[in-house]
C-alpha cells in the first residue's frame, strides 16, 4: 500500500503551492463569491470526504489524485478556520490551541494503533485515514496560525511569511544536522508550510492598501492553480520514466 510520495524537495514546493492556492481559492468560495465560511465548509468537506474516496480506494501512488486531496484539505481547512475563528468568535489562539489539541490527539492515536507515523509507506487502511485525518487538521491549523500571524501580530503577510519562512529553515537544517526524529521534523514542516501558505495567499490577493500585492483571489487562485498542475504533470512524467 504504497500509495505516498517521495518526501524531496519538489514535494515541498508542491505541497506550499498547494496550500496557498487553498487559501486563495476557500476566500474565494467564501468572501469573494459571498457564499459564507458555514456554506463553504460544507461544499469544500464534501469535495475532501469525495477526493478522499478516491484516494482510499486505489491501490498505488497517483499524482493527481494525491494532490487533489490535499488540495481539497487546504481549502476545506481555510474555510473551517475562519468559520471558527470569525463566525464563532473564538478567535485565533482559541481556535489554534483546539486544532493543535485535534492534531495531536490524531497522532498519539495513530501511534497507539498503527505503532508507526511512518508518512511515505503506509501498511494499513485505518492508517491511512489516520494520515490524512492529521493533514486536515494541520492544514486547517496552518490557517489559523497564518491569519494570527498576518492580522493580530503586527507582522503583517510580508513579516509573517518571513517568520514562518525562517523557522521552516530551521527545520531544513535540523534534519541534515541534527538527530531529531524526522517524523517529527515532517508534521512540524507539513503545519508550518500551511502559515507560510496563508500569509503568502494573503499576500498575493490584498490591496496593496492592505500590504498585498492586489491580484485578488481569483486572479492568484488562477496563476497558482496553474503552476500546480504544471508540477504535478511533472511528477507523473518523472513517475512513468522511472518505471
Amino acid at each position: 500500500m504504497n500509495k505516498l510520495p517521495a518526501i524531496t524537495f519538489s514535494f515541498w514546493v508542491m505541497k506550499i503551492c498547494a496550500t496557498t492556492l487553498g487559501e486563495t481559492a476557500g476566500d474565494l468560495l467564501s468572501m469573494t463569491m459571498n457564499v459564507g465560511y458555514a456554506v463553504s465548509s460544507l461544499i469544500l468537506l464534501g469535495f475532501f470526504f469525495a477526493t478522499l474516496a478516491i484516494q482510499l480506494s486505489i491501490k498505488k501512488f497517483h499524482p493527481v489524485i494525491y494532490w487533489a486531496v490535499i488540495l481539497s484539505t487546504s481549502t476545506a481547512g481555510t474555510t473551517m478556520s475562519d468559520y471558527m475563528d470569525r463566525t464563532l468568535g473564538l478567535g485565533y489562539a482559541t481556535g489554534s490551541t483546539i486544532l493543535v489539541s485535534l492534531l495531536v490527539a490524531t497522532l498519539i492515536t495513530w501511534r497507539l494503533t498503527e505503532k508507526s507515523l511512518s508518512v511515505t509507506n503506509i501498511k494499513s487502511l485505518r492508517g491511512e485515514v489516520f494520515y490524512w485525518t492529521a493533514i486536515l487538521f494541520s492544514n486547517t491549523l496552518g490557517t489559523a496560525l497564518g491569519d494570527f500571524l498576518a492580522d493580530d501580530s503586527g507582522l503583517g503577510f510580508g513579516g509573517g511569511a518571513l517568520l514562518i519562512g525562517g523557522l521552516l529553515a530551521l527545520l531544513v537544517l535540523a534534519y541534515y544536522f541534527t538527530k531529531l526524529s524526522h517524523v517529527v521534523l515532517f508534521w512540524s514542516a507539513f503545519v508550518l508550510t500551511r502559515p507560510f501558505g496563508a500569509t503568502f495567499g494573503d499576500l498575493l490577493t490584498k490591496t496593496q492598501e492592505k500590504g498585498g500585492l492586489n491580484f485578488g483571489t481569483m486572479g492568484s487562485s488562477l496563476i497558482l492553480f496553474v503552476i500546480l498542475a504544471v508540477l504535478v504533470t511533472g511528477s507523473i512524467v518523472k513517475l512513468r520514466t522511472s518505471k
